[in-house]
């Protein structure tokens, strides 16, 4: 497997380093969108929208809308601030936002989980298969959906 490899950042380093890969992208860190970040890295899990705003809820003691929080949710994706799993419309992010790369997607269908892997072998074949038909691909997404080891 054609692997790069990157430092993966958590807790109060994984918060820092996408404030800044925010701000570097021409974004403001508001309070709202940290609560958002907060939120979702704190899930073990993909996060859907509506999981996020429940927990973001709970810590402001308001209620906050999930529409609110979808529009965060895509300004993260779009500043690799977090990734979204298609197949299960949820979201997790991204420990290593500094690092711009396609996503590769290990998906439980027993116990949820949710694996992020590298291989650029495989992604520039993708890219270039795309390519190869006069398309322009701006970020592959593969999901391969199984069972992890614990489920099998």
């Amino acid at each position: 497997m054609a692997a790069h490899h990157h430092h993966a950042s958590n807790g109060d380093d994984l918060t820092r380093a996408a404030q800044a890969a925010l701000v570097a992208a021409g974004e403001q860190w508001t309070a709202m969108r940290a609560s958002v970040f907060d939120a979702l890295a704190g899930f073990a899990k993909p996060a859907s929208a509506y999981d996020i705003a429940e927990a973001v809820s709970i810590t402001q003691g308001r209620r906050v809308a999930a529409n609110s929080v979808y529009r965060i949710l895509d300004l993260f994706v779009g500043a690799n601030l977090a990734m979204r799993v298609e197949s299960a419309n949820a979201y997790l992010a991204n420990s290593h936002p500094g690092c711009l790369h396609d996503c590769i997607f290990l998906v439980c269908d027993g116990c949820g989980g949710t694996t992020h892997i590298d291989d650029d072998k495989l992604t520039g074949a993708i890219r270039g298969a795309a390519s190869d038909t006069g398309f322009s691909p701006v970020r592959p997404v593969v999901e391969v959906r199984g069972k992890c080891a614990a489920c099998a």
